[in-house]
């Protein structure tokens, strides 16, 4: 699994970022995470506003910071698809 942090590094990116990283924990399932702030990149990815997460390159939340619980649940959802 591949999760995603998209922002510039702004406050809430880094808090964003912390946040998952706690939820991968968390969960239990593997996954790397990746910081991305290179804008082409985040154009690439569709997010329009920061921060974003993708998992496995469906954006699943954007302009907000996700609390721990969300991403734990996306997280789990994801791992159901796989």
């Amino acid at each position: 699994m591949i999760i995603k942090v998209f922002g510039p590094g702004c406050s809430k990116c880094k808090e964003t970022e912390h946040i998952v990283r706690e939820a991968v924990e968390a969960s239990g399932m593997p996954a790397d995470v990746e910081k991305v702030s290179d804008l082409r990149d985040m154009m690439a990815a569709g997010v329009l506003s920061t921060p974003a997460v993708s998992i496995d390159g469906a954006l699943v939340c954007s302009g907000r910071v996700p609390s721990r619980e969300e991403v734990v649940s996306w997280i789990m959802t994801a791992a159901e698809k796989a």
